[in-house]
């Protein structure tokens, strides 16, 4: 994943539920304070995804200390590939899915990662199949926007800790 992405993901998590321990009622404040850290774990494992690209496969999977909560992944030899499949999102974009010979499982291109176009122009180049259609997902600047309010709103509460009423 790329790490605009994936820093942005994590401020926002960490900018929505860090203040919740602090004004829950001193009986639920241990318990969101776990549940902060449990959904920390998950958020991390979610934005850890691995994608690899050579001359023969393409594979995306995940790390293994986070392999058993999250799905498998997928791997798919390049020669295999037929083509892509756009589908339209509800928010108005447009995912890909590899199709591979056989008319079998399709796989859904990776669009949030690291290097996108190097990684469009090694898969054109790998399987034969025109990508100039494929764009990323997201424009950066959205995510951009998004971690500039996540930091404004973790500095905010940074400095509203003071004001929060003493803890017995």
């Amino acid at each position: 994943m790329a790490p605009l992405i994936r820093v942005t993901l994590i401020s926002l998590y960490l900018a929505l539920v860090l203040p919740l321990p602090l004004l829950a009622p001193s009986g639920l404040a241990v318990t969101l304070l776990i549940a902060l850290v449990v959904g920390m774990v998950v958020v991390l494992a979610l934005t850890s995804e691995i994608v690899q690209l050579d001359s023969e496969m393409i594979s995306v999977g995940y790390p293994t200390w986070c392999r058993w909560l999250l799905r498998r992944g997928w791997s798919l030899r390049l020669d295999h590939v037929v083509g892509l499949t756009p589908v339209a999102t509800s928010q108005g974009g447009r995912v890909f899915y590899v199709r591979q010979q056989g008319g079998g499982q399709a796989f859904l291109l990776p669009q949030r990662i690291a290097r996108f176009d190097d990684f469009l122009m090694q898969f054109a180049a790998a399987t034969g199949i025109d990508t100039s259609s494929v764009k990323r997902l997201t424009p950066p600047w959205t995510y951009q926007l998004l971690a500039v309010l996540s930091l404004l709103m973790l500095i905010g509460e940074l400095a509203a800790l003071p004001l929060l009423p003493r803890l017995s």
